[in-house]
């Protein structure tokens, strides 16, 4: 089984790859100031998303049709992308969990909101991502919560991708606390940056006991 790796996407998006299948979580392409990939350059067996929010759902529907890909997402979404000619979906919600050929993904709560143009989108959700042996916790669009503890203690993520912007989510103060309840070794801080509302000094994103791992926008990660 070959090690996993992470190409960060820019803003909250992801590549995950186990050298079989590609997942691709929250592709916003299309209107990233950050993004060093285009629609067209993203090739994968399934797309997940965390909620329907633009900076999220993003270049869905033309990827998920390019590639024949399946949508693992909240069960509103997937009916909005069913009703936009996506073939494939896959719904769920949050304590539930979808098997998949590259292992599985389970939904957690996030506290946030969720629609798109208008359309209410179901549940906001954080992912744990089993892929390639290794399991990654990506938290969604959320405020700290406690039972992000509970979560690590049944998942034990190999690493975790947490919102540190502030303003929509948490700020990097509660983004490293964050951290060190969930207890994964790695920490990854995302949704930050992309745009003057969430630009923010991340030098307060110093959680005890965890390593954190800086991405920029086309960087790739490997979890051995």
């Amino acid at each position: 089984m070959q090690a996993p790796t992470l190409t960060f996407l820019g803003h909250a998006g992801f590549l995950m790859t186990d050298g079989t299948h590609t997942l691709a979580v929250d592709p916003f392409l299309t209107g990233n100031p950050v993004a060093k990939h285009s629609p067209e350059d993203i090739a994968c067996s399934h797309i997940a998303l965390t909620h329907g929010h633009e900076d999220h759902f993003g270049d869905t529907i033309p990827i998920a049709k390019a590639n024949n890909a399946t949508v693992i997402a909240a069960y509103e979404i997937c009916n909005y992308c069913s009703e936009q000619g996506v073939e494939a979906v896959d719904p769920g919600n949050p304590g539930g969990a979808v098997e998949a050929p590259f292992g599985s993904i389970t939904f957690t709560q996030a506290f946030h909101s969720s629609s798109y143009q208008g359309k209410y989108m179901g549940q906001p959700c954080g992912l744990i991502i089993r892929i390639g042996g290794k399991t990654i916790y990506h938290c969604g669009d959320t405020a700290l919560f406690s039972d992000m503890k509970l979560l690590g203690e049944l998942f034990r993520p190999d690493i975790a991708l947490i919102p540190a912007g502030d303003r929509f989510t948490m700020g990097p103060e509660h983004a490293a606390k964050a951290a060190e309840l969930i207890q994964a070794p790695i920490a990854v801080p995302i949704h930050h940056g992309t745009w003057p509302p969430i630009a923010v000094d991340l030098s307060a994103f110093k959680p005890a006991g965890i390593e954190v791992r800086h991405m920029a926008a086309g960087d790739t990660l490997t979890l051995d």
